[in-house]
């Protein structure tokens, strides 16, 4: 028994050290002064990224005890917390990054804006909220903001310069829905593989037209490991499943993804020669945190914290988070999954502690590059 607890408060410590690490290096005051103008980023995506925007715009219910931790409130972000894009928003010193649809308040979206929506795709294209569709919202709120910052408005220099969207940076984290809801709708593996050179060429395409904007620096995400989603492993009724029990067509076809959006994006630097575009190994990360869960001190990494049905998944598409009859984890408790679908904050510090490390993005490139003049 004492052995056991001597193992226990090892753990235990080395979790409070890791994750208090992560959150101390997202915190260093010097990384400030590493941008020498005002950072102005410009995101697009779905529930990784949405800060806000699904309940902004379609007033989707999105309540406690999702943002219990950071925000002792409900922000419309899905998570206990903040996701990956606040961590690095913090990184930069700047604020979080507000809903384009967020029309309330004192929202002036002086360091960009958040379109990003849960549940969006890449395709179909023309469907609420699409990457084509947010990109639609871009090029609206480009040109009205040039327009207020051109009038003889006192407010003017409140508003976004064409410089400021010159030297913005871009940022897309999206595919992750078509593949997934391929396989929910009952497609095979190769009929769900089939479709993503499609999805790859949309995102080029909304790259593109971003570029024809004025964008010069993009950050591009892939896609995580579809197939360690509490969600996904509760749902799949045939399970053909790696070592650490994730389901393997899922994963299959998430690096498959990954792989042509990389090599996507090096067409794109040599047709686009004035951009730059970096490409982050999001999966490397979030696997990594699977696989070594233990090592980071995690428990149950394919267990949701917030859910219902107990073990191995905590996951239940009648009862979901936040619903009646769901339950939730302690606060502090160590999981990685909050929902079966979206990471917690702790898990989300860590990958954020990784992508600034620079060993996860091609070609090596820090976070701050494109407010660094």
């Amino acid at each position: 028994m004492a052995t056991l607890f001597l193992y226990s408060n090892t753990f235990s410590f080395f979790f409070i050290t890791l994750v208090s690490l992560a959150l101390l290096i997202l915190r260093q005051p010097s990384r400030a002064a590493s941008c020498t103008a005002r950072p102005v980023i410009f995101n697009f995506g779905d529930s990784n990224s949405d800060t806000g925007g699904l309940v902004a715009g379609l007033g989707y219910p999105i309540g406690f005890p999702n943002g219990r931790l950071f925000f002792r409130r409900s922000t419309g972000r899905l998570s206990d917390g903040r996701l990956l894009i606040d961590f690095l928003c913090q990184s930069l010193n700047t604020s979080l990054l507000r809903p384009y649809l967020d029309s309330l308040g004192r929202t002036r979206f002086q360091n960009g804006a958040n379109f990003a929506i849960a549940g969006s795709p890449t395709l179909p294209k023309n469907v609420p909220f699409s990457l084509n569709i947010q990109v639609k919202q871009f090029s609206h709120f480009k040109s009205r903001s040039l327009e207020l910052a051109s009038s003889s408005n006192s407010l003017k220099g409140m508003f976004i310069s064409n410089n400021g969207f010159k030297n913005a940076l871009y940022m897309i984290d999206i595919g992750q829905n078509d593949i997934a809801r391929s396989f929910a709708r009952g497609n095979s593996y190769s009929q769900t593989v089939k479709l993503i050179p499609q999805i790859i060429t949309e995102i080029k395409s909304s790259i593109k037209r971003l570029y024809d904007e004025g964008g010069r620096r993009f950050w591009i995400h892939n896609t995580g490991p579809l197939g360690c989603l509490p969600q996904k492993l509760s749902m799949v009724k045939s399970k053909d499943l790696d070592q650490h029990g994730c389901l393997v067509s899922y994963n299959s076809a998430a690096t498959l993804f990954n792989q042509g959006l990389d090599h996507m994006c090096e067409e794109l630097r040599t047709e686009l020669r004035d951009a730059t575009i970096i490409y982050i190994d999001i999966y490397a990360i979030k696997y990594s945190l699977i696989a070594n869960s233990n090592q980071y001190g995690f428990k149950s990494p394919l267990m949701a914290c917030c859910g219902y049905g107990g073990t191995p998944y905590n996951y239940n598409v009648k009862i979901t988070c936040g619903h009646k009859g769901s339950n939730v984890c302690e606060e502090g408790s160590r999981f990685i999954s909050w929902d079966g679908i979206h990471y917690t904050e702790t898990a989300n510090a860590i990958v954020a502690m990784k992508v600034l490390s620079m060993h996860y993005s091609k070609p090596p490139t820090p976070f701050h590059f494109f407010c660094r003049r």
